[in-house]
């Protein structure tokens, strides 16, 4: 057994946005993660719903970053559709792209040919993230899938983290076209379906991957579904409240506030955490209600009350019995009883 969460993994599958940068500044300490793992000799993969940019474009991103990178250790949900596209249509079909350049080259590509009008008589519809997407190409979309075309997207991550903020992700673009047609898309590519993470796996031959996201709705479920353990960090999306409150099938292995548990004892990240007691924080138990007091590390309480709230305990059932304790429930946006 290792003395470090990663020692105990043989494919480490990074998720991009909210992991490894936000927009495009790297986070604290992913470079150096990356590279003590690469030192390690721990393969890595980097597997987004991104559908913006191609491979080669994400390698040379992440390295402009300084988080080294290559083209074959990038997963796209553009080439993940393109592919399965590809499986499913006759060379040469007509495709509408509703996203960026990224997705139209890699649907060229893959032996189809890109069209951005219903009157091309397209027969699959991709629908991905793209900044410039807008009423028009949407407009197109709807008319060709209400035509009979099958109708595609990437991803439905509903969000994209920034410094700033969440921001619309291909989720709320799809969720105009749901709108519009009264129906879902008939597939979803990228996560939280498990395709992305069993490419990694298999490309690599690893026999025990660990994948890291900031998730819970499509890295984390992703994992889950895929039958792998997962890392959730705070540094990007889902928030202590989120995964309070998460249902099972989005519960990952650990939770830690960013990549540096990668390289501490298991222990220490793993969620829930054993017992009432972790790193200065204790939990009482009273009929259906837990309070939570001492003083120490936000996540480690937070791994203390995922253990009540996980096993059936109220979220609105936390109560806090320190001034530390009220403060932090309150800063998670929760009631302090």
């Amino acid at each position: 057994m290792s003395d470090h969460l990663a020692g105990g993994y043989d494919l480490v599958i990074f998720d991009l946005d909210g992991v490894v940068f936000l927009i495009d500044k790297p986070i604290p300490g992913a470079a150096e993660a990356v590279e003590r793992l690469r030192a390690d000799a721990t393969t890595i993969a980097y597997a987004t719903n991104n559908a913006s940019r191609r491979a080669a474009e994400v390698a040379t991103l992440l390295t402009g970053m300084g988080v080294s990178a290559t083209p074959a250790e990038v997963l796209t949900s553009a080439g993940a559709s393109a592919a399965l596209l590809a499986e499913r249509l006759p060379a040469g079909a007509p495709v509408l792209v509703v996203g960026a350049e990224a997705l139209r080259g890699e649907v060229r590509d893959a032996g189809l040919t890109p069209v951005d009008s219903a009157e091309d008589e397209p027969v699959a519809v991709v629908q991905g993230y793209g900044p410039e997407v807008g009423w028009k190409i949407l407009a197109e979309a709807a008319l060709a899938v209400r035509a009979g075309a099958a109708w595609y997207a990437t991803n439905a991550d509903r969000t994209l983290p920034s410094p700033r903020g969440p921001l619309p992700g291909n989720g709320s673009l799809v969720a105009v076209l749901r709108t519009a047609l009264d129906r879902d898309p008939d597939v979803v590519v990228g996560k939280p379906q498990p395709a992305l993470f069993r490419t990694a796996a298999s490309r690599s031959g690893a026999q025990r991957p660990l994948s890291i996201g900031d998730r819970l709705d499509t890295d984390i479920q992703g994992a889950v579904t895929a039958g792998i353990d997962s890392l959730l960090v705070l540094t990007g999306v889902s928030g202590p409240a989120d995964l309070l409150a998460a249902p099972e099938d989005r519960r990952p292995t650990y939770v830690a506030a960013d990549l540096s548990a990668l390289f501490r004892p298991p222990a220490d990240a793993r969620v829930p955490a054993p017992g009432d007691e972790a790193g200065g924080w204790q939990l009482s138990r009273e009929g259906d209600s837990v309070t939570l007091k001492g003083s120490g590390t936000p996540v480690d309480a937070l791994r203390l009350l995922c253990g009540a709230t996980w096993n059936g305990v109220p979220v609105a059932a936390l109560a806090a019995a320190s001034p530390e304790a009220e403060h932090l429930l309150r800063s998670w946006g929760l009631p302090t009883p």
